[in-house]
């Protein structure tokens, strides 16, 4: 056949003798004219310009949109696209009516369709180089093909073609198109006059633009990369090169930050507030607010939904058509030709052509992702947006929240941290949901009148079946809520309980009562397993009626159908309507997640207004401002030197001495030295009672005041009261300004306060760097820094820090005791350049040394030399010489107020009571001089410290997978181990279940999946070729897969619990008998978040997500299969588009594993910041400095935002990828089966089986790398599993140790050598010593002799590689571990309680009858005590023991010791945290109660062990003197002797 462009069948195609317009052929010639023109244009400058672009090298300027119209001109070419592919469609479709080949009927189309691409492209080049005047040629392009075309309008009118006629359809809204688009370019002229006019405009790029740091640019790029997520390629794939790291993803837009979004959140809210303003019983509308703020883009997304859901019916309509078409074309093979000069088309013959069916499907496929895409992107955005403005909200009326709110438990933290992780990310959720709970309404009310139609009644029996079976969808997911909250509730419980066992490991392991407390742990963990078994039930009945219903629903309609209706199912019916069931049940499956989304989203709203309105601090603007003098701080002139306290003579006589000449001239106090005034005061917590009444007193301006008191006097609440946390009920507070003479009330008012240096009772400390602790916001001096770090004597302390004092500190400062972190607030103060210092009790924590140093280097030195204002809160009352004022506190009044002198001349009682304590005081001072707890703290210090590499090396074993072979380390093995999916910790997991429901599993799978597969396979030959058995036969194959979704769902669910279960039962027995250095070395928090997160995460997270990717993965695959044995021929366009999915997958499974890591490693900070803020609220308002922490919420919130929003980002790239490639494989399906199918019900079994793959693709890789991310969890975990545990066999059996064992006490050291572990050196070196039954031996010693290695070497807690010890007669490393450990007592240096019953604490194992324990209480001198609290015996014991005071810790476990009657006991410096009379009761009773006993004493005051039977003197690990105490002392150069004098 010849080809010709007006063809050649026809005569009178080349006849003009009408006119030269009225040749139909003509005028779709001339139709060619523009597109070539422009063709011929833009061509040369596309070539040139792209040579030109690559000198464009910033980035951001290549997103710079500035034509007007720009949006609209995308939306216009994309229409115009559609329809010159419908034009080529139509012309094609005509032309195969035709006798021979007429090009003129398609070849203008197509190269129109080139014309509008090359159009948007040239365009869009344009935009981004600037080059404005090169839009001429577009514009004169639009007004060719305006006029070409509108000239084929006019001819068709003039022949009377119908408007019915496709091809007049099209002519008229091309002609239309190319005006609008006319319009636009004219308009752009006319806004930026670039040509016809003088001054073209100039304009700037936004602010964002020009920031490189914003990276995020979906607000800033064209349609087509809005729509496509282009713009995130570079990223993506980046992250395959290096990881994405935060300065990778860059700032946030502006219009997404924080405090944008915090504004207008406000704004509307306020506007509410105004609105109940005069209605006091309601509250304003945190919805409404919400609305006003966020409304419009939750419209668009709503509209976005709608026209996705619409596109969403073109499937399950386009299968009808098809399948119905292709029947038809079977049936009737005869074609009729048409008549060449009718060549017109009407729109109902063209819609019957299956492959424009098949084509229109495809679009609409692709639109319709692209438009529901686009919907979940700005419901995302907006949530994140909404979600900033209320941590910000929440934020605000933290710094403003009134101290009684939190004080009185109105709000207590854990409130506030519930609200900031919790209520916020449920409303954000509600955000990202709420467009369905409109959009599905809809979308039912459509699916079932489509089926209506397609099925008659009987759909609607299917329709009902899905309806009745929704609200148990609802009632389930109520279920689920519920058992989760259990579980939770029981996961805290085991969790407190397995911190409290790691805290107190020590003890456990040398009272060998591990057993005892891990049993414990293990019933907790069986009372969560039992919540979680509700969980994972209702989990499963949920997966299985998701998949059920359809089939019930599909089994209901077809088989009423066959029993109703005379005519047999047509395959046109099957198909379509079961691609309609498939769309209805997920918005019915999600209907019930939505609404209980919305319910708690109600809950969290009505949470957050009755916090937005709780009570705040009382307004003080008086107090506002930052006012701080600079002083000459750094140049310290060389003042009056304070007396150094002379600590050899006792402190009634210093008292008397600095009672004479006063330390200053104190001048008669005028008015203009008082810095701070209090008049009638009477302040209150909130309460309404006054909890200080009647409060007059000056603060002298320069000087120090002291206010001194009993515990619980209110001088605490003094200082919070003149700092304004309290209400004042009545009285005032006067600040008087330094340079003002007399102050009058309304002048001091009107004044600034200063800022005020304050360090709380209770230390606290922000989780930043030492450094950042101390100086806290100010401008760093070098000079200064030092002064006070050597003041409050910090740096031996940041010198054991592992990266001094730029060491982070932990959470709350965890890893520092308290004494450490008391001296880092009151660093802070003093550092601070504020006129008035408030320390709150600065030495509480202190021992008698840092006390001192600390009132002669900081106070009296730093602080007077300044002259600054200081307000001192103590119980030290030997420091009230130093005083230039004193307040006495008593009950909440204040007693007295002068100068010392003062007080001893008027109130000689309270003077002479001050001097009997202080006496008391002396002797506490003649105890020892040695700085005991300070080098203590250092010690448990440099043991949590030096651990830094054995951390590593878990850490390192973490990463270590079998990629072992010579490993060069270079970046493509470094990329492997980024890609590759962790399958050895996949198969870990999935055996630890046990392979017996490994396999049930797997096989129940593939078994459901084949039964689905068969129902759809028979449903195509039960339409295909009717007969009656066929029903039977459906409905058998339906049931068992009903049945079948049940039992996978539920061994899944089955087989997570069991791994959950054995993985954590493995873990704790495995770090419980883990050797001691393992605890030593591994931080504690490390070892804890085994527990609580990976433990979770195996718990409740992995199952769902294994089920989810094993059923998408089935589905897909059965698809593929599927589709291949009806066309053979789609497996040849598989392997291009699978290796597409590939690619896809592997790029995203990396950057979202980054993306996800990051997410969460900016959550924690932002959580942190708040429960910091909120512990630290009276420091931070103190020191005004609410500004400063305002500003950096806001840059985590957004830090974290940007995160998620990257996050979001690359899933939607993600999402629209894999949409793309499943569209694609709809069309290759389509077109192959209708060339090659062998009959219409496999047409329909194709088509409907790949509109399924596109559903399911992104789920297989959301899932793969969701799985990925969580088998993080199952390695670190593992990573535990292989350590090494100690080893509790002995070579004797329990039953050969004699009952009584040890009877004597008598002890044989014999050449003992001992060290930690076998790859360090020896701490204990050739020891050898005899002890005798009943003696009593002190061991003493320098820091690190090795005293207290060898007390653990009785209980072989360390490795005894060389001697041995033998206690009466036997070999102790013969016997089991259980049994040695169990058989003797130890008193330890930190007091250990647990939380439970005083008589828990004392005998766990429960073997002691109570005379028993009171005789051991008398004998800990607690009997008292105990008998005073309600319960006796059984009084509760708070977590830590934190109800009874260090001391009385002490005496319980000298208690404990007791109980378990063992005639040998060590005690390893149990006085060393205790105070003077405990220790001298701890003495009295070793001498007493334990006078028949072995009682090895290790020393750190030698003053101890003078008076026992023998002491032995190590050194370096070596004993060195081994004697009396009285022998040892005469030798005058013996170590002993040394350690005495240096103690004394």
């Amino acid at each position: 056949m010849r080809l010709a462009f007006c063809g050649n069948d026809n005569a009178s195609a080349y006849n003009i003798t009408a006119g030269v317009l009225r040749n139909v052929c003509f005028v779709d010639a001339l139709n060619l004219v523009p597109h070539v023109f422009l063709l011929f244009i833009t061509f040369p400058i596309l070539f040139i310009g792209w040579g030109s672009q690559s000198s464009k090298v910033q980035i951001h300027h290549n997103t710079w949109l500035h034509f007007p119209g720009h949006n609209l001109r995308w939306i216009l070419t994309f229409t115009l696209l559609f329809v010159h592919v419908c034009e080529i469609a139509e012309g094609i479709v005509s032309d195969t009516q035709m006798k021979s080949r007429h090009l003129h009927l398609f070849l203008p189309a197509i190269i129109g369709f080139v014309a509008a691409t090359v159009s948007i492209v040239y365009y869009h080049n344009i935009e981004t180089s600037n080059f404005p005047k090169l839009l001429l040629a577009l514009f004169l392009y639009w007004i060719m093909a305006f006029v070409t075309k509108t000239i084929k309008l006019v001819r068709y009118c003039q022949d009377g073609v119908p408007f019915s006629q496709l091809r007049f359809c099209i002519t008229g809204i091309m002609v239309i198109l190319y005006g609008l688009l006319m319009a636009v370019e004219i308009n752009v002229i006319r806004v930026r006059k670039y040509v016809f006019f003088m001054n073209p405009q100039k304009v700037k790029p936004p602010e964002d633009l020009q920031d490189l740091g914003v990276r995020f640019l979906q607000p800033f790029v064209n349609l087509l990369s809005k729509a496509t997520y282009w713009w995130m390629n570079t990223l993506i794939i980046s992250a395959h090169k290096k990881p994405v790291d935060l300065k990778a993803i860059g700032k946030l837009p502006i219009a997404m930050r924080a405090l944008t979004n915090y504004v207008c959140l406000k704004e509307a809210y306020e506007e509410q507030k105004k609105k109940v303003a005069d209605q006091p019983n309601r509250s304003p509308s945190i919805w409404l607010a919400m609305y006003s703020a966020f409304g419009r883009p939750i419209l668009l997304s709503s509209t976005f939904r709608y026209l996705a859901d619409l596109l969403g019916f073109a499937g399950p309509l386009c299968i009808s058509g098809i399948v119905q078409g292709f029947q038809d074309t079977t049936n009737n093979t005869n074609t009729t030709e048409k008549d060449p000069s009718n060549s017109y088309l009407s729109s109902e013959e063209f819609l019957r052509n299956v492959y424009v069916l098949a084509v229109l499907l495809f679009l609409a496929l692709i639109l319709q992702r692209t438009f529901l895409q686009a919907s979940y992107y700005v419901t995302t955005e907006t949530g994140i947006n909404l979600r900033g403005a209320l941590l910000a909200m929440i934020y605000n009326k933290i710094l403003r929240l009134s101290t009684s709110n939190l004080s009185m438990g109105e709000m207590t933290l854990g409130q506030i941290n519930n609200l900031v992780a919790i209520e916020t990310n449920q409303l954000m959720w509600f955000l990202f949901l709420c467009p369905n709970l409109w959009a599905m309404p809809v979308q039912i009310i459509m699916g079932v009148i489509l089926l209506y139609n397609l099925l008659g009644v009987s759909a609607l029996v299917g329709a009902a079946v899905i309806v009745l079976l929704a609200p148990i969808q609802y009632f389930i997911a109520t279920k689920l809520a519920e058992a989760q909250k259990s579980t939770l509730d029981y996961s805290t419980e085991r969790l407190k309980k397995t911190n409290e066992i790691l805290k107190g490991i020590k003890l456990l392991k040398l009272y060998a009562w591990e057993h005892i407390f891990c049993t414990s742990v293990e019933e907790t963990r069986m009372k969560e397993l039992t919540s979680l078994k509700t969980f994972a039930l209702h989990t499963s009945l949920s997966i299985f009626m998701n998949a059920a219903i359809p089939i019930a629903a599909v089994l209901a309609t077809f088989v009423t159908y066959a029993y109703t209706n005379d005519k047999p199912l047509q395959p046109a019916q099957a198909f379509a309507s079961l691609s309609l069931f498939h769309i209805l049940v997920t918005p019915l499956f999600l209907l019930s997640t939505v609404v209980r989304f919305a319910v708690k989203a109600i809950i969290s709203v009505q949470k957050l207004n009755e916090f937005l309105l709780s009570d705040e601090i009382g307004d003080d603007s008086w107090r506002g401002g930052e006012g701080s003098v600079a002083y000459e701080s750094c140049k310290k002139h060389t003042g009056l030197h304070t007396k150094a306290i002379n600590r050899r003579q006792p402190l009634r006589y210093q008292l008397e001495s600095y009672e004479q000449p006063s330390r200053r001239h104190t001048r008669p106090l005028e008015i203009d030295d008082i810095a701070i005034k209090v008049t009638n005061g009477y302040f209150s917590w909130g309460s309404g009672l006054a909890t200080l009444s009647n409060i007059n007193i000056r603060i002298p301006t320069g000087q120090m005041t002291m206010i001194v008191g009993q515990v619980g006097c209110g001088k605490s609440s003094l200082l919070l009261a003149i700092l304004g946390e309290m209400q004042t009920l009545e009285g005032k507070v006067h600040w008087s300004n330094v340079n003002e003479t007399e102050p009058s009330f309304e002048a001091s008012r009107s004044r600034n306060r200063y800022s005020v240096a304050y360090a709380a009772q209770k230390p606290w400390l922000l989780n930043a760097t030492v450094e950042e602790n101390i100086i806290f916001g100010s401008p760093f001096n070098k000079q200064r820094y030092k002064a006070v770090t050597d003041a409050c004597s910090l740096q031996p302390d940041i010198d054991l820090l592992p990266f001094g004092d730029q060491t982070e500190i932990g959470e709350r400062g965890i890893n520092l005791s308290g004494g450490q972190r008391q001296r880092i607030c009151v660093a802070r103060a003093l550092y601070q350049n504020t006129n008035i210092v408030f320390l709150d009790d600065p030495f509480s924590a202190l021992d008698i040394h840092l006390s001192d140093h600390l009132m002669q280097e900081g106070i009296l030195k730093f602080l007077q030399e300044d002259k600054r204002t200081l307000v001192l809160v103590t119980h030290k009352l030997q420091y009230l010489p130093h005083a230039d004022w004193i307040i006495a506190m008593k009950d909440g009044m204040v007693l007295r107020e002068g100068t010392l002198k003062d007080i001893q001349t008027k109130d000689t009682e309270l003077y002479e009571h001050w001097k009997t304590l202080m006496n008391r005081q002396d002797q506490e001072l003649e105890k020892d001089m040695e700085a005991d707890q300070t080098t203590l703290e250092r010690k448990t210090l440099r043991r949590a410290m030096y651990p830094r590499e054995s951390k590593a090396q878990l850490e390192d074993e973490d990463e270590e997978e079998e990629e072992e072979e010579d490993e060069d380390d270079n970046m493509s093995t470094v990329l492997r181990l980024r890609t590759k999916m962790p399958w050895k910790t996949c198969w870990r997991y999935l055996t630890s279940g046990g392979f017996f429901l490994l396999f049930l599993m797997i096989f129940s799978k593939l078994l459901k999946h084949s039964v689905i597969v068969a129902i759809d396979y028979w449903l195509a030959t039960w339409t295909s070729t009717d007969n009656t058995y066929h029903v039977a036969v459906f409905s058998m194959l339906s049931g068992a897969g009903i049945v079948l979704c049940l039992i996978t769902s539920l061994t899944v669910e089955w087989m997570g619990l069991t791994a959950a279960k054995n993985l954590h039962h493995n873990l704790l027995n495995k770090i419980i008998l883990g050797p001691i250095r393992f605890f030593d070395t591994t931080p504690l928090g490390l070892i804890l978040n085994r527990f609580s997160a990976d433990t979770n995460i195996i718990d409740q997270h992995i199952p769902p997500t294994l089920e989810s990717l094993t059923r998408s993965t089935l589905l897909c695959l059965s698809a593929i299969g599927m589709i291949s044995y009806a066309t053979p021929w789609f497996l040849v366009a598989l392997v291009p588009l699978g290796i597409a999915f590939y690619f896809i997958q592997k790029y995203f499974r990396v950057a979202s594993k980054d993306l996800q890591e990051l997410d969460d490693s900016t959550q924690l900070p932002l959580l942190c910041h708040f429960s910091e803020t909120a512990e630290g609220l009276t420091t931070i308002r103190a020191f005004r400095h609410e500004a400063r922490f305002k500003q950096r919420m806001l840059e985590l919130t957004d830090t974290n935002n940007i995160a998620y929003l990257f996050l979001s980002a690359a899933n939607r790239w993600l999402e629209v990828r894999t949409d793309y490639l499943g569209a694609c494989i709809v069309l290759t399906a389509a077109v192959t089966s209708i060339t090659e199918g062998p009959n219409s019900g496999f047409v329909g079994l194709g088509l409907l089986y790949a509109l399924t793959i596109t559903n399911y693709l992104n789920w297989v890789v959301r899932n793969l790398a969701d799985l990925e991310v969580q088998m993080g969890a199952v390695k670190k975990v593992h990573s535990f599993l292989n350590m090494e545990s100690e080893n509790y066999e002995g070579y004797l059996d329990p039953s050969q140790v004699p009952k009584d064992w040890p009877q004597e006490g008598e002890i044989k050291i014999e050449n003992l050598c001992v060290r930690y572990e076998n790859n360090l050196k020896p701490v204990l070196k050739h020891v050898k010593a005899y002890i005798k039954p009943g003696q009593k031996v002190g061991i003493c010693g320098r820091t690190g002799s090795g005293k207290s290695s060898l007390s653990l070497a009785f209980f072989r807690m360390v490795d005894i590689f060389d001697g041995r010890i033998v206690i009466d007669g036997i070999d102790i490393s013969k016997l089991p571990l259980h049994t040695l450990r169990s058989r003797l007592s130890i008193i330890l240096q930190d007091p250990i309680l647990f939380s439970g019953s005083i008589r828990f604490n004392l005998d766990p194992e429960c073997k002691c009858t109570d005379d028993r324990l009171w005789e051991a209480l008398e004998i800990a001198q607690l009997k008292n005590m105990v008998k005073s609290l309600p319960g006796g015996l059984d009084a509760v014991v708070t977590e830590g023991g934190e109800n009874f005071s260090v001391g009385q810790r002490q005496l319980f476990c000298l208690a404990r010791a007791f109980v378990r009657k063992s005639s040998i006991l060590i005690m390893d410096e149990a006085t060393a945290s205790i105070d003077m009379a405990t220790e001298n009761i701890l003495q009295k009773v070793v001498m007493t109660a334990f006078a028949d006993r072995t009682v090895v004493t290790i020393a750190h005051r030698v003053s101890h062990i003078l008076d026992a039977n023998i002491v032995l003197v190590l050194s370096e690990g070596f004993l060195v003197e081994c004697d009396t105490a009285s022998n040892l002392l005469l030798k005058e150069d013996g170590l002993f002797t040394t350690l005495v004098k240096t103690h004394k």
